[in-house]
């Protein structure tokens, strides 16, 4: 991939795509994590630095999260702030008035588009229904109406990497385009893990997501990456049941209203072709009376739904993280968001941030916890991607990385 530094922006007009999708509080819709937004500043410097004609588009929710769907008016003010300069706002992603303020730019200044979610070329349900390749999306409504208007591509955006959108890889079929500061710190984080990790691998798999964890496992733990998999969350469940562990009948109950009981059967396959290479939780913590009650797994009472793991399950899992050379965790160990269940999330994430391993946390939630009960400085990197990283971690192709390369 080219690099920013590859190219003289001086009085040109430069498209960058950013990810600074935010976690949102559902009360307020006001922003509660500003670390993607952090993360996209050395790119944003080095352009405005290089007196480019700033334009940056970004996403903020989707169909999915419909309800982190909002303007990213508050996301410019953090940017503003960060940066120390009036950054402008905008709310047209890509219609006349998004392009005559790309037009009135001036060199050093910098404007942030609306949100791309508005428009439906960028929503995951068309690129689940309409499969376009790159090329087929040059007649877009945003590559038809920006392309013309700019000089430069920059994205820096890894975290939306595994996205097959316009904004993601059409422009570099048109014009010269170059990866972020972020895009590379990004690969060679994730490249420090599975190329030549150091052993013992240790990988923590949490969080309600179970899909990312079990898109990994197999892959993981197959190629030699990890040695060992520490299971939490409703992954810990899943590896629970496949071992025909009597987990109650709310829990069992929550996890086939979701449909994740299809994971039952890998979690049975992986069990059985690592042995000794997943642990599963020893015990598991419930509410009873608005007071935190723990139970082994061999003795959990059925009325009850198990939103985080015990202390021997920490203790256990402790011993590993301690040992570890190379830490790698993706998904907090319980609902952390109640203070009744936090325990699991901020201990491990403490033992993380304590460790001498190399270590490496993402995905949304984590960072969000990561932030509340340690200081993010002390993990070796802290990734924005949650999706993208995942399958990165699994072998699989990336959108954006095949449209950088070609």
């Amino acid at each position: 991939m080219k690099s920013i530094d590859d190219y003289d922006y001086r009085d040109k007009t430069v498209l960058l795509r950013v990810d600074i999708n935010s976690p949102i509080d559902p009360k307020t819709k006001l922003i509660i994590n500003e670390n993607r937004i952090v993360k996209s500043l050395p790119t944003i410097r080095k352009l405005l630095e290089q007196d480019a004609k700033l334009a940056i588009i970004a996403h903020q929710g989707d169909t999915q999260d419909y309800q982190n769907l909002i303007p990213l008016k508050e996301h410019a003010e953090k940017l503003s702030s960060l940066l120390n300069i009036k950054l402008s706002y905008i709310d047209d992603v890509a219609g006349p008035a998004a392009q005559n303020k790309i037009k009135s730019l001036k060199a050093g200044e910098a404007v942030l588009l609306g949100n791309l979610r508005y428009l439906s070329e960028e929503i995951s349900t068309f690129e689940n229904y309409v499969k376009l390749a790159p090329n087929e999306m040059l007649e877009t409504y945003l590559v038809r109406n920006l392309s013309p208007i700019i000089d430069y591509y920059v994205n820096d955006a890894f975290a939306a990497a595994h996205r097959n959108a316009p904004s993601m890889v059409a422009f570099q079929e048109i014009k010269p385009s170059a990866a972020g500061y972020l895009l590379f710190n990004e690969v060679s984080a994730l490249k420090t893990i599975t190329a030549k990790p150091k052993h013992p691998c240790v990988f923590i798999l949490g969080g309600a997501k179970i899909s990312d964890a079990f898109g990994m496992i197999n892959q993981v733990l197959a190629n030699g990456t990890a040695d060992t998999i520490l299971s939490c969350g409703i992954t810990g469940e899943i590896m629970l049941l496949a071992q025909d562990i009597d987990i109650g009948q709310a829990t069992t109950e929550y996890i086939y209203s979701k449909g994740l009981e299809v994971f039952i059967k890998d979690a049975r396959e992986y069990l059985n072709n690592f042995k000794g290479k997943i642990i599963s939780p020893l015990d598991l913590a419930f509410e009873d009376n608005s007071i935190r009650n723990e139970c082994d797994v061999s003795e959990l009472p059925i009325d009850k739904l198990f939103l985080d793991i015990g202390k021997k399950t920490i203790s256990n899992y402790s011993k590993y993280i301690k040992e570890a050379e190379t830490l790698f965790m993706n998904g907090p160990p319980g609902m952390y968001e109640n203070a009744l269940f936090q325990e699991g999330t901020k201990e491990i994430l403490t033992l993380i941030e304590e460790a001498s391993g190399y270590s490496v946390i993402g995905g949304g939630d984590t960072v969000t916890a990561a932030t509340k009960y340690t200081d993010l400085e002390k993990f070796n990197y802290v990734c924005t991607a949650g999706g993208a990283m995942v399958r990165y971690l699994s072998g699989k192709k990336l959108p954006l990385m095949q449209a950088m390369e070609n």
